[in-house]
């Protein structure tokens, strides 16, 4: 029995520019212990497992570790401390090996240290994988693995340092059930053998899975400790928002009169989209559901102009057109909200409100050379505050806000530049609940202005919620269609995992 936590945190405060992040905050993390952060995005998650981490310096507070007090001034600090954290955009060179990744900068080498001694390097990050009970090739190229196999990468990456602390921000993102499973295999493991996890996540029902105890932060501020086997969902949820989520009363619009925006027929692109045809109307929201790989996001991408195809026929408005680059699509009143938002959705570099224009720039050039940087603040400003986007101001980096408000400003981008028909890829990937009921409530509105939507989501009651109509796909077709009134998760379910098209009735 160990006397003291192994991570104990009390009076923790930071500030960034004015805005306070954190405001005496505690937080505790036991011995073998799987200790659930919950909170909105802007909460303070992310900033307090930074400071743990080393990347940023406290304002105030204490950090004591197994008792004793630390001063974590690096993250070199809180690796040589056994304190690690694996971030959601894993950090991994897809062109060396996964042993080379896991030693990088600490690789073994020969008797004169002339050379890199690579049996031995292999050797060791054997071992760790035998210790996780992975079966896994030290020798595997990274950039070959699946994203699940490359957090086990990670993971290993940690123990190497023999970290007893473990921190892991939203772990399960990119994974489908299978792999979460693998994940929390190797979890458990840690667990036994003393190693303390952080599990930072958005999901609610992966809580009673893994977590001893749940720690809800709200505003920068601590809110309370409670056990997972004991506490509901909803209670989590109230903690995290401060208030009661409507659920809003589900009512299907009926659009079959409606103007058909976006007409696919026999589209093709290799294995991965194969004969898809579909079409959406004015005021629709059409959920595409499906397992990972089933081609959702290759359909998105080819009718955006992001990459070619090899045959079919798209029609804006009843007219055929053939769009060859997203730039064309734009112009052509497409919006695509990509699932990868820092990558394709937004200049992480620049600020709100240039972001927000980027999308709509020649609408603000005078004679054809000068911004109208008036024009761009006011039209951003406009934006913000209808969507509720929590900035300090528009000229903030937009890296700088949460996970949520970064999503309304691509979503911004779009709305400045009035598309009427719109690809949402997976909209609420890494937000909170709070957040994604603004989302929600956002593509409900867009929809009853009269914007065409295809929403493409992995999380089976976002679709069920969200959609009026909604198309399954497996391995590149589309395997059937559900009418919101008769879908239901076993169905979605049954359709995502067929292997032939089937024709509709």
């Amino acid at each position: 029995m160990n006397a003291f936590p192994l991570v104990s945190v009390r009076g923790l405060s930071k500030a960034f520019g004015g805005v306070q992040a954190l405001d005496g905050v505690q937080f505790e993390l036991l011995h073998g212990e799987v200790h659930a952060l919950m909170g909105e995005n802007g909460a303070g998650k992310s900033t307090l497992m930074k400071i743990l981490a080393g990347v940023y310096q406290k304002d105030s507070g204490e950090i004591r570790l197994a008792g004793e007090p630390v001063e974590i001034r690096s993250p070199r600090a809180a690796q040589a401390l056994g304190i690690s954290i694996i971030h959601q955009e894993l950090n991994l060179m897809n062109h060396l090996t996964a042993a080379q990744n896991i030693f990088i900068g600490r690789e073994p080498r020969t008797r004169f240290r002339l050379f890199l001694d690579e049996e031995a390097l292999n050797a060791r990050a054997g071992a760790i994988f035998q210790r996780m009970h992975l079966h896994l090739d030290p020798r595997t190229g990274v950039g070959s693995l699946t994203v699940a196999k490359q957090q086990m990468v990670e993971i290993a990456k940690a123990l190497s340092f023999d970290s007893r602390v473990l921190i892991m921000d939203e772990p399960t993102a990119a994974l489908n059930n299978a792999e979460i499973a693998e994940l929390f295999r190797i979890i458990e493991q840690l667990k036994q053998q003393g190693v303390g996890i952080v599990y930072i996540s958005h999901k609610m029902d992966e809580l009673k899975q893994i977590s001893d105890r749940v720690t809800v932060l709200r505003d920068g501020q601590y809110i309370g400790t409670i056990p997972t086997a004991t506490t509901s969902v909803d209670t989590v949820i109230g903690m995290m928002v401060g208030r009661a989520l409507a659920q809003e009363e589900r009512h299907v619009p009926d659009t079959s009169g409606n103007e058909v925006l976006l007409q696919v027929s026999g589209l093709n692109r290799g294995a991965a989209i194969r004969d898809v045809n579909f079409q959406v109307r004015r005021g629709e929201v059409l959920g595409l559901a499906g397992l990972m790989g089933a081609g959702r996001t290759e359909v998105a991408r080819a009718v955006f102009g992001a990459d070619r195809v090899d045959s079919g026929e798209v029609r804006v408005r009843g007219r055929p057109v053939q769009i060859r680059t997203p730039r064309h699509a734009v112009e052509l009143g497409i919006g695509y909200l990509s699932e990868d938002r820092k990558q394709f959705g937004l200049a992480t570099g620049l600020d709100v409100e240039s972001n927000i224009a980027l999308s709509s720039m020649r609408r603000f050039l005078q004679a054809g050379i000068f911004l109208q940087q008036g024009a761009i603040r006011a039209a951003a400003e406009r934006l913000v505050r209808s969507l509720n986007i929590r900035t300090p101001s528009v000229v903030q980096q937009v890296r700088l806000l949460s996970g949520g408000n970064q999503q309304k400003v691509v979503i911004a981008k779009w709305l400045l530049r009035d598309c009427d028909i719109l690809f949402f890829d997976e909209p609420t990937r890494g937000i909170d609940v709070g957040a994604k009921a603004e989302i929600y409530k956002l593509l409900n509105a867009l929809a009853g202005q009269g914007k065409a939507i295809v929403m493409i989501s992995s999380e089976l009651p976002e679709i069920l919620r969200m959609s009026h109509r909604i198309l399954v796909m497996c391995e590149g077709r589309i395997t059937g269609e559900l009418a919101a009134g008769e879908a239901s998760q076993e169905r979605i379910m049954h359709l995502a995992t067929q292997r032939e098209t089937l024709t509709a009735e």
